[in-house]
């Protein structure tokens, strides 16, 4: 876990456990760490906690029965697990859900200025801030008068980010932005991430399935399974962890891997004992 002292740490989760109707464990103690200005992607397979976790954050766990049962989660050194949905993106904590979930009916644009309901600083500050997001997402523009169900899915992820962007975040969690994306889709919109990062100093907190990807952009990972957290570090060292390279990016000392051919015990043996 990230330990530098010399770092503004906007988002500490703490030892967090999440149950589900009272009964299912779904997150085993996960403790995580997302600096100011930083990319931090949470990688693992699917069903390994990740959305979960970004849902316990934005406290959106209520509407499918999931509660936060220990463990606390701050924001700027203030504890926010309490705060509803609403409040945490006041504070400046927006969640783009997996799966784009943009209004099918609306326009692009109106889309987008749904993203600035929160806001009382006037329609020319809203329009400033829809120019930025056009000028990071030039194909919204273009395509700004189109139903958003009538777009691609690499589209509507761009929309998706680009209505967070309306409500002026402070950090923004993207959970899977990979998802059901082609190749060149999904490069291009890390690198919308990135340029976001760098220019606008916002944080993110990613939850992504492609951790080659996601590593290729991200400053810092943690890796979850079966909702713990089992490795975590700096990008590169990660990426060059032989474990990581095997189980994750299916590579070995032997070349490319199947993961179909690692053992499940093997790899809890390796990492958790």
């Amino acid at each position: 876990m990230m330990n530098d002292t010399n770092t503004s740490l906007f988002l500490s989760v703490n030892n967090v456990e999440v149950i589900y109707d009272h009964v299912i464990l779904v997150l085993k103690g996960v403790s995580l760490e997302v600096p100011e200005g930083g990319i931090v992607a949470l990688l693992g397979a699917n069903g390994a906690g990740k959305t979960t976790t970004l849902k316990a954050i934005s406290n959106l766990l209520g509407v499918e029965r999931g509660e936060v049962t220990k463990g606390s989660i701050s924001f700027r050194h203030e504890q926010v697990d309490q705060l509803n949905p609403a409040e945490l993106v006041k504070r400046g904590i927006i969640q783009v859900m997996e799966g784009r979930r943009c209004f099918g009916h609306l326009t692009v644009e109106e889309n987008l200025l749904t993203g600035s309901y929160i806001r009382h600083d006037g329609r020319a500050a809203i329009r400033e801030s829809l120019e930025k997001v056009y000028h990071y997402f030039p194909r919204l523009k273009v395509r700004r008068l189109s139903q958003a169900g009538y777009t691609s899915g690499g589209e509507q992820q761009m929309v998706a980010i680009g209505r967070a962007l309306m409500a002026n975040p402070k950090m923004i969690l993207l959970d899977e932005p990979s998802m059901g994306l082609a190749p060149q889709l999904v490069e291009e919109i890390f690198l919308i991430v990135k340029e976001l990062n760098q220019q606008e100093k916002v944080s993110f907190l990613l939850a992504e399935q492609n951790t080659i990807i996601a590593l290729r952009y991200a400053d810092y990972g943690y890796i979850l399974e079966n909702g713990r957290v089992v490795m975590d570090g700096d990008a590169k060292t990660l990426s060059e962890n032989e474990d990581v390279k095997e189980f994750y990016l299916g590579l070995s000392k032997h070349g490319r891997k199947s993961f179909r051919d690692v053992k499940h015990y093997r790899r809890r043996k390796r990492w958790l004992a």
